[in-house]
């Protein structure tokens, strides 16, 4: 049996992806988020806001089409480039049908906990530094 930390960071967002490819399909704007500890999915999913910001009377279809779908895990595989030097953190990609086509905005949040850099580093390294004027 594979464990999660034996795929790639972009196969595991391809699983999400699939995961949540039947909700998609009944959204047209919300975001999809990954939390990411130590190079490994845990919790991810949709924040959908139910209240339509269009007109009631809009008779436009309602959710992703699955050529639509499919652009968007492309794309979110894509921004995957850009995460550099980091293994803790969240990924959103905010997302919304206009025109008929799908608009992404990615944005990539790194997270660091400063207990544990305090277990790499030997004290010395930090009671030497000065806070506020000497």
């Amino acid at each position: 049996m594979i464990s999660l930390d034996q795929l790639s960071l972009p196969r595991q967002l391809d699983i999400v992806f699939r995961a949540l490819d039947e909700e998609l399909a009944g959204l047209d704007s919300g975001i999809v988020f990954v939390q990411i500890r130590n190079n490994v999915i845990g919790k991810f999913g949709i924040r959908h806001y139910p209240v339509p910001m269009k007109k009631v009377m809009d008779n436009s279809p309602k959710g992703l089409t699955e050529p639509q779908r499919s652009s968007f895990r492309l794309m979110a595989l894509e921004s995957l480039k850009l995460k550099k030097h980091w293994t803790h953190g969240e990924i959103t990609y905010d997302f919304a049908v206009r025109n008929n086509m799908i608009v992404v905005d990615s944005t990539l949040e790194s997270n660091y906990n400063l207990a544990s850099l305090m277990i790499r580093y030997p004290r010395t390294t930090y009671t030497d530094i000065q806070i506020g004027p000497s």
